[in-house]
């Protein structure tokens, strides 16, 4: 599992995918999240503009991303 911190409110999905270079630009989130598997806390997510606050967990290609403070 790997921490990330946030210094705002939240941060969106597809931001979150770029900050951990799951991606290499936000024009790219929509069509990872239509080819790939992302959960948050569990759930399936395919929206780039997904509200990730702190205390979440994104899975994603086999690394867990908990998001905190």
């Amino acid at each position: 599992m790997e921490d990330v911190k946030i210094t705002t409110e939240f941060i969106t999905l597809g931001q979150l995918l770029k900050y951990c270079s799951i991606i290499s630009s936000g024009a790219m989130a929509k069509e990872f999240l239509m080819e790939n598997e992302v959960l948050v806390n569990g759930e399936k997510e395919d929206r780039r503009g997904r509200k990730i606050y702190p205390g979440y967990e994104v899975t994603v290609k086999g690394r867990v991303i908990k998001v905190d403070k």
